[in-house]
């Protein structure tokens, strides 16, 4: 039986997926959440609804198991693999959101990483959003290819796919992950004019210098 820690994390799981498609982020049900609790991952089952979704339905698997098992009724989303293998690769990390959102997207399509064209770049650890190449959903070749994409990164774009954004919490990834979709849009626009004025390094790692102070903070200034 789930504690009640973990079923308030199970809901809030599907209160993000229920977020995400209301405010136009992702499309039916496409994208997946995943959260990280104690040794285990919390993740959303493969192909229900989220309005039909409850805590009971959330998959529990093991984070560092190389098996495919799981505890819950119903199977864990197809895009398991990456899941996993991300919060398994970055202990630091304590949720994963994956999204079809539609300017992320459209970049992700034409292979397109996001350059340093505005400082909010910065804010997903460098400067730049890489694009990982292509893969099979569902499979341990796109985990591998997210899994490195993502490195030193809290975002990253899936060749033809999507994106997948990472944060310490669940709030954190969410924001990382709205973030990151307007900047895809923005980006976008930019180059239906001509393209953006890029910053160069300098002006990237100023950004970088006080990005602890910038985003989702607790009380005590912690993102």
């Amino acid at each position: 039986m789930s504690s009640k820690e973990e079923n308030a994390l199970r809901q809030a799981i599907i209160d993000g997926c229920l977020r995400m498609n209301a405010e136009g982020h992702n499309q039916g049900t496409s994208g997946n959440i995943s959260a990280r609790y104690k040794d285990r991952m919390l993740i959303t089952p493969s192909g229900v609804p989220y309005e039909k979704m409850t805590p009971e339905m959330i998959a529990s698997m093991e984070v560092v198991s190389d098996e495919f098992s799981w505890e819950g009724p119903l199977k864990p989303s197809s895009e398991w693999h990456f899941h996993r293998d991300i919060l398994k690769n970055r202990p630091e990390q304590g949720a994963v959101v994956h999204l079809h959102s539609t300017f992320a997207t459209v970049l992700a399509m034409a292979r397109k990483p996001i350059p340093s064209c505005h400082y909010m770049v910065a804010c997903f650890g460098g400067n730049d959003v890489r694009c990982g190449g292509y893969a099979r959903y569902g499979t341990p070749e796109l985990s591998r290819i997210a899994v490195e994409a993502l490195e030193a990164r809290t975002a990253c774009l899936l060749a033809n796919h999507g994106m997948v954004a990472i944060g310490s919490t669940l709030d954190k990834a969410l924001w990382t992950a709205v973030e990151l979709e307007t900047l895809a849009k923005q980006y976008y626009h930019t180059l239906l004019i001509g393209g953006p004025v890029m910053l160069n390094d300098g002006h990237i790692e100023d950004t970088l210098k006080g990005i602890a102070t910038y985003g989702l903070q607790d009380k005590n200034g912690t993102s």
